[in-house]
């Protein structure tokens, strides 16, 4: 079996390594291609290296862009690679520009589509995500979904062929990895921080980084919070902060944010298990908040990873600086959240789904 896996951004290499390794396990061939969506080495190339991931068989390089730009220069250059491996299935991750891409240029030509997190829905056509993700399932010839909520979201849109409820690749992923992290990575000490000591806080998506008032109220909460919070700031996210402090006053807000650059996947899964609490616009931190039994503010006004709120370990405030505060002030659940994103083996299921979608 000849799978061509279709990567660009930081969550698809953390979903892809657990994949990528069942497939050489098995025997299969995979032809491991990079759209080059995200670039940087604190962005992509540590993922690779950490991970163990294969060397990409093919980096397209497209880099940033706008939407339809970066959409339309991955669609033209990956059928070309298509064309030219003709591979058994395309197998394509998650909700981003490199997502659809791959879907668009695999069902024109046309070639077997293989979607890793199907079903998942926020309902806010306002997300490029949300299109991604549903236009990508409605491509596919094989669904793989991570929970049954997405299996149900798929049913209500009438998929209900080749839909296999998996699990979710990234707990695959936890679970190899954290050992690994404990061993190696040297983060807490670097930053002189002590397990739950402080708060972990990611922000990258334009709802709160392209919207000055949002930015600025989600920063305010921040210091409000007086608690070190360690900041690993995305490159939008810096760029937004230094227009913000050029329009606005913001002395005083940050002192406490310890501000650093991107961290490898080892030093995050090292972050988050020893937060007190983790603050965040990615659906990927929020799940493992979740597997890590860390509570959760998630800075959006919805989330696709609903599974997470129901035991009270996720709690949805958007950008609102009194809920922020009234979040981080609120009585979160103890122990451990029930078990929702399945038994730690989703990547050996979809290789034997893939495997029996050709027999």
């Amino acid at each position: 079996m000849k799978v061509l896996t279709i990567v660009g951004a930081r969550p698809q290499f953390i979903k892809a390594a657990p994949v990528s390794k069942a497939l050489r396990e098995a025997g299969h061939k995979e032809i491991l291609v990079h759209t080059g969506q995200h670039y940087d080495d604190g962005m992509s190339r540590v993922f690779f290296d950490e991970m163990k991931i294969p060397e990409p068989n093919v980096n397209l390089g497209v880099g940033s862009g706008s939407h339809g730009w970066q959409t339309g220069q991955m669609l033209m250059l990956l059928e070309k690679v298509m064309q030219q491996h003709q591979p058994d299935w395309v197998l394509v991750y998650g909700d981003t520009n490199s997502t659809l891409a791959g879907a668009l240029a695999a069902c024109k030509l046309p070639l077997p589509i293989a979607h890793v997190e199907a079903g998942l829905r926020s309902f806010n056509r306002g997300m490029p995500e949300e299109h991604n993700r549903v236009l990508t399932d409605h491509c596919a010839s094989l669904l793989f979904c991570p929970t049954q909520t997405a299996v149900n979201n798929l049913e209500r849109e009438g998929i209900t062929r080749a839909v296999r409820l998996v699990g979710d690749t990234m707990f695959d992923a936890v679970l190899q990895f954290t050992e690994i992290a404990n061993r190696r990575s040297e983060i807490l000490d670097k930053l002189k921080v002590k397990s739950k000591g402080y708060l972990l806080a990611t922000l990258h998506r334009p709802y709160n980084t392209d919207v000055p008032e949002n930015l600025r109220n989600i920063l305010s909460a921040f210091a409000d919070m007086n608690d070190p919070i360690v900041f690993p700031v995305h490159p939008r996210s810096r760029k937004m902060i230094a227009e913000l402090n050029k329009t606005i006053d913001m002395e005083g807000v940050g002192d406490n944010l310890i501000m650093i650059e991107p961290v490898g996947y080892l030093d995050m899964l090292m972050l988050e298990q020893h937060a007190n609490l983790i603050l965040t616009d990615s659906g990927g931190v929020q799940k493992e908040a979740y597997f890590f039994s860390v509570p959760c503010i998630t800075l959006r006004p919805e989330t696709e990873w609903v599974e997470t709120l129901g035991a009270g370990w996720n709690v949805v405030v958007g950008a609102d600086r009194a809920k922020i505060l009234a979040a981080r002030d609120r009585e979160w659940p103890h122990g451990s959240p029930p078990r929702v994103f399945g038994d730690g083996r989703a990547a050996h299921h979809i290789v034997a789904g893939l495997a029996e979608g050709l027999s």
